[in-house]
């Protein structure tokens, strides 16, 4: 008799990242996770305490995916935040689910919103602020302040279907917002 398949973190954690991104977190439970991780609940709690501490696994699969997701988006334009700014507004039109758990839903990681659109080691947002030049820390701390409000926006108006320009039209408000942010201090 053949030895039944085993089901391992990683597998039940790849499931849970798979339900969320195609029907969102609301629809993380046990019962809808061992359907599609193809088991029973039985091996879930084996493998957790319980959903919280899965649900923590799969936010933090969930945060890399996205520093991922940005660290491959590419550098097409040298204005300072259009890049990180159109991958963003990209991962949210791509992913709707996955933006909503990690920058519109209360995260129970603990983690601010700079912490996850800095991208841990990959330090998204330091690399953006190098590229204006000359600005003190404080002013550069500013300009990133009033572009994210703006990027976050179009990227909360991109995921309630609110928000119809093309990405090249994006990319251009993008620049224009920054021209005028940089250009006022």
């Amino acid at each position: 008799m053949p030895r039944k398949e085993t089901i391992t973190r990683d597998k039940l954690l790849g499931s849970a990242f798979e339900l969320i991104k195609e029907q969102g977190i609301g629809e993380l439970s046990a019962r809808h996770l061992a359907t599609k991780a193809g088991c029973s609940t039985q091996p879930i709690f084996r493998l957790y305490k319980n959903m919280e501490d899965l649900e923590k696994d799969v936010f933090e699969t969930c945060v890399a995916y996205f520093s991922q997701y940005c660290n491959e988006f590419g550098n097409v334009y040298d204005t300072p935040f259009v890049n990180l700014g159109m991958a963003y507004i990209s991962f949210a039109r791509d992913n709707k689910n996955l933006f909503r758990v990690l920058f519109v839903d209360e995260n129970q990681a603990g983690k601010s919103m700079y912490d996850l659109v800095n991208g841990g080691n990959s330090n998204l947002v330091i690399k953006e602020i190098k590229k204006i030049e000359n600005v003190d820390p404080a002013e550069a701390g500013e300009i990133f302040s009033k572009m994210w409000v703006f990027i976050h926006g179009i990227a909360c108006m991109v995921i309630r279907n609110d928000f119809d320009l093309s990405r090249e039209e994006t990319a251009e408000m993008l620049i224009d917002m920054f021209r005028r942010i940089h250009g006022s201090n």
